[in-house]
């Protein structure tokens, strides 16, 4: 779904490349752990050493990486739309490859890595259907797709990803609404098989660290999905 029809801020609104090359300059100081690295830490079916390859899917800044890379994976490749937000990625020094591309189609060689790391990407694309089914199609069998995102309960309560640019102006970029009913029938119609969900809420750490968030106390704003590629031969 469209997002405009949720819209309540009515933002200055860019596309995902616009947004992303101006957001670039703050970005890794905006983005709060607790949003997706903290889902990331619940987890309990992958053992992070034994990831030889994995795919970050819109590695944007490398932010993602940098927490893959600790956890112990030996071999990242990234790929991104914004090339301003992968020259940081770059400067990190964490990535084998780096590719200027689309997550929905990487021209990716088939079953390349033991994990395929999508966060916090989808709210930008129309459909599912076409991520999970690439990311189904670079990942070895028994590998994992983890999908992390914003959570559809502020962009239905009419929040956009947004950020605010060097004069203090709030910039909305580009979003749509996909139910966590949509991720289960694209990963079911790709194959994939649940083996953990987690949502992350607005706490009280979360608003001691943004006060003027308290009208969202115990409301979802991040959610994760774990998928296992089960051997379809």
């Amino acid at each position: 779904m469209e997002f405009s029809e949720f819209d309540n801020r009515h933002y200055p609104t860019l596309s995902v490349r616009q947004g992303y090359r101006k957001w670039v300059g703050t970005y890794d100081d905006t983005v709060y752990d607790e949003m997706d690295f903290d889902l990331l830490g619940k987890i309990k079916n992958i053992y992070w050493t034994k990831i030889e390859t994995a795919i970050d899917l819109a590695c944007g800044t490398g932010r993602t990486g940098i927490w893959l890379k600790r956890q112990g994976v030996r071999e990242l490749d990234g790929i991104d739309i914004t090339p301003e937000m992968m020259n940081v990625a770059k400067e990190k020094n964490i990535y084998r490859n780096l590719t200027h591309g689309d997550i929905r189609n990487t021209k990716f060689v088939d079953d390349t890595y033991h994990l395929a790391m999508c966060s916090l990407a989808n709210e930008h694309i129309p459909s599912l259907e076409p991520l999970y089914k690439e990311a189904q199609r670079i990942v070895t069998a028994n590998g994992y797709f983890i999908i992390l995102g914003y959570h559809p309960f502020f962009l239905l309560s009419g929040i956009p990803t947004h950020f605010d640019d060097e004069e203090g102006n709030s910039i909305a970029i580009h979003n749509y609404v996909h139910l966590m009913s949509d991720h289960v029938q694209a990963a079911l119609r790709s194959s994939w098989q649940l083996t953990e969900m987690y949502e992350r809420i607005v706490d009280d750490a979360w608003i001691k660290k943004k006060p003027n968030w308290k009208a969202y106390h115990n409301k979802p704003i991040s959610f994760m999905f774990v998928w296992k590629k089960t051997n379809t031969n």
